[in-house]
């Protein structure tokens, strides 16, 4: 059972060794969801995320002959990265089994950490299955990601230096995979403060945690772009402490988390990864639940693909009306399209795509049909933008 002692003999450890995070208050959050908002930077560690400190203590605790054989992980991300970096500080070997799809990026960072990186399986269960097997063969230690007492105690050290930095707290929201680090910060959180209540928040896509919990039996998907939190079942040990501890479970779905992303990169200039967005995304989600209440949020990580981020960030801007497809129907004669742009430009609207249509229409022959990717200020703007050119005698709409 992991307990206080344990979780502040890690920050002992650690210190020095990981880096003290900010913990903030973001005003301009606060003021959106009604809640006093303060984040806890963990994306600013060295590897972008919290999984250093549970890895880092996990490594420190080894006894000599552990060290002297070294160490097996099985990851596809944050945990990997964790183990490779504090292995080398510490001058250990590290074995790091990851699936065959993992993307080229994270092997080469993994790699430049100085592990061993195995490819195996086209699946984290087979991949799990063969660092097992490493482990054995090789008498390497094996260093899970979550469930493990001495991992989650690790983890809990980012709890203590919330509580440090703002001690009148209300709520900390926390997100949740395996439920390694939830399970370190509702045992410290609560040990310092028994009245902080304590929230966990899984994806929709992956709701293992809050099934195990809470007795549903709400389906699982095969994605989702909080990968750090897709896990397929959660921890035993951990599963104990959320059941104990922890006074609620939420559901955020892929939206909420896109969402989420953007805000944090366009207000606080962060960037986090999808699993480390999910406690924002519950704020907004469930704000009646916060109001007035004083929340800490974990930024857990900033490990984020940038295909990915682009697409949240074309998606998020088309949410808010800043980026805008219409129609514009005309006559097909000299001079239409640059009338059309002209009134556009009037109108305060910036062209990014125009596609000409003449074949594919419903149209009588005589007339075009041009459908226009427009960047504008917001939804009111996009209507203004439409009034325009129904002013100038154009038939168009939003599309």
């Amino acid at each position: 059972m992991i307990t206080l002692q344990d979780i502040q003999d890690a920050a002992s450890r650690l210190q020095g060794q990981v880096l003290e995070t900010p913990c903030v208050e973001s005003r301009t959050l606060s003021q959106i969801v009604g809640a006093q908002v303060f984040l806890k930077f963990e994306n600013l560690q060295f590897t972008a995320s919290f999984k250093e400190r549970g890895a880092c203590n996990k490594l420190t605790l080894l006894t000599p002959e552990e060290r002297a054989h070294g160490v097996v992980a099985m990851s596809a991300g944050n945990h990997a990265q964790g183990v490779a970096y504090h292995a080398q500080r510490l001058g250990l070997r590290a074995v790091i089994v990851m699936p065959r799809f993992t993307p080229g990026v994270k092997v080469e960072r993994t790699r430049g950490f100085g592990a061993e990186v195995v490819l195996h399986g086209d699946t984290l269960e087979e991949a799990r299955a063969h660092a097992y097997m490493l482990a054995d063969t090789q008498g390497l230690t094996f260093v899970h990601p979550y469930d493990d007492e001495a991992v989650a105690a690790g983890q809990g050290t980012l709890a203590l230096e919330m509580l440090q930095a703002v001690p009148d707290l209300d709520t900390l929201v926390i997100s949740v995979g395996g439920g390694g680090l939830i399970a370190g910060v509702a045992t410290a959180a609560k040990a310092l403060k028994p009245g902080i209540e304590v929230i966990g928040v899984q994806t929709t896509r992956f709701p293992a945690m809050v099934n195990a919990v809470q007795g549903t039996h709400h389906p699982q998907g095969t994605s989702t772009i909080a990968e750090g939190i897709a896990v397929g079942s959660p921890g035993k040990i951990t599963q104990e402490v959320v059941a104990r501890l922890v006074d609620d479970l939420l559901l955020v779905d892929e939206g909420d988390i896109e969402q989420a992303v953007l805000m944090l990169l366009e207000i606080e200039k962060t960037l986090v990864e999808g699993a480390g967005s999910v406690g924002l995304a519950a704020l907004q989600r469930y704000g009646d639940r916060f109001r007035g209440k004083k929340v800490g949020l974990v930024l857990s990580g900033g490990n984020i693909d940038p295909l990915l981020l682009a697409a949240i960030i074309e998606r998020g801007l088309v949410r808010s009306g800043r980026l805008t497809r219409i129609r514009v129907s005309a006559r097909d004669v000299p001079g239409a399209l640059a009338r059309i742009t002209a009134t556009l430009a009037d109108a305060g609207a910036n062209i990014e795509e125009v596609h000409h249509q003449r074949a594919f229409t419903m149209l009588a022959a005589q007339n075009v049909e041009i459908e226009l990717v427009l960047q504008t200020r917001g939804h009111a703007h996009v209507d203004e933008v439409i009034e325009h050119l129904h002013a100038a005698g154009m038939v168009a709409s939003k599309m």
